[in-house]
């Protein structure tokens, strides 16, 4: 017989179904792996509906990075975040249906180009993603598996503390996928996920490890801080902030149909509107020209003023205890952080 003509579909006859690969993010075969952490989780079936809705679906084209994606390759997106977080509560938590689902929404809220706008017009992502909680198709998905909304949004608003939301100044599950998947983008990720995954543990709602996996962690936080307050941050989010005030003051778009755009609907609002369409153009095409000075004296000069609303530092507990006690150098690395600039005069050269 020959072989060439007996093939099964398992061995790739041109007749099979094509099928999709594990890291699809449709819940078609009702599973997904994370491609970072390398965690296969088994999704639920409210887990897949969930993904099928428009607010999951949207996050697929936000930028995890923001507006920095313009200037460097944190271009992952919230989705993909979003299903991180679900494998790793899903690995730490497999059978708890409510922290999973909260997982999966957490970010729901968020704005185009996430936290970029975050406070533009009142923005706030927290805030939105509630709302979004209680409308439909949300609601009506969660009634259908017969999960109360009020308990999904408790478990966001860490009533009681979850490794979702950790507690105050601790490292929680979401903020340790943010640290460790930015940190891959940026090619600083010195330790195989999967091997430190191994390591991690969860301690009083809080990520615990040894003191290695600590210290790569709060290198990792360390790095994100200084990121944060970098010119391949400061300077897009800055033009991006002003090309939506202007957007709002000169278009009929309200900041709720802003706050629901994805980042190419973005794009293309900023490209429609005479007072945007020129900087628009500028911020992707012509970056290298921005100029941002750090910590401007009083009147610096041609520009604008920007500051930064937060940085972030949570650290992991070491071994269950306080990072302050088990290791009082990394407590100092991350204390540092607060000496970094947070107020920036920006101009185009």
């Amino acid at each position: 017989m020959d072989s060439q003509n007996d093939q099964s579909p398992q061995q790739g006859s041109a007749h099979a179904p094509a099928q999709p690969v594990p890291t699809h993010t449709l819940g078609l075969t009702s599973a997904f792996t994370d491609p970072l952490w390398r965690i296969s989780v088994c999704l639920s079936p409210v887990e897949i509906d969930l993904l099928r809705t428009e607010p999951l679906r949207r996050l697929h084209f936000v930028a995890h990075g923001g507006a920095s994606t313009i200037s460097t390759l944190q271009s992952y997106s919230r989705l993909e975040h979003s299903l991180g977080v679900l494998s790793l509560v899903a690995h730490f938590h497999p059978e708890d249906e409510l922290l999973r689902i909260a997982a999966l929404l957490h970010d729901i809220g968020h704005l185009p180009l996430s936290h970029t706008f975050e406070g533009v017009s009142g923005l706030d992502h927290h805030a939105i993603g509630l709302e979004l909680l209680r409308a439909e198709p949300i609601q009506s998905v969660l009634e259908k598996h017969r999960v109360r909304t009020g308990a999904v949004v408790a478990a966001l608003g860490g009533q009681p503390a979850s490794p979702l939301t950790g507690r105050t100044g601790l490292l929680s599950l979401d903020h340790l996928d943010s640290y460790v998947r930015s940190g891959r983008a940026a090619g600083r990720l010195a330790t195989d996920p999967a091997v430190m995954l191994d390591r991690l543990d969860l301690k009083d709602s809080a990520v615990s490890t040894d003191p290695e996996t600590a210290a790569a962690l709060v290198d990792l936080a360390c790095a994100e801080a200084r990121l944060h307050t970098s010119w391949d941050n400061v300077g897009p989010v800055s033009v991006v902030r002003r090309l939506a005030r202007q957007l709002l003051d000169s278009s009929p778009l309200t900041p709720a149909q802003l706050a629901r755009m994805t980042d190419p609907q973005l794009w293309s609002a900023f490209d429609s509107c005479d007072v945007t369409r020129a900087e628009s153009a500028m911020v992707r095409y012509e970056l290298h020209r921005l100029q941002v000075t750090a910590q401007p004296a009083p009147g610096a000069g041609p520009g604008w003023d920007f500051a930064l609303r937060k940085i972030y530092s949570s650290a992991p507990l070491v071994e269950g205890r306080r990072i302050e006690v088990a290791a009082p150098e990394l407590a100092a690395e991350l204390a540092a952080l607060g000496s970094l600039p947070t107020d920036f005069r920006v101009r185009w050269s």
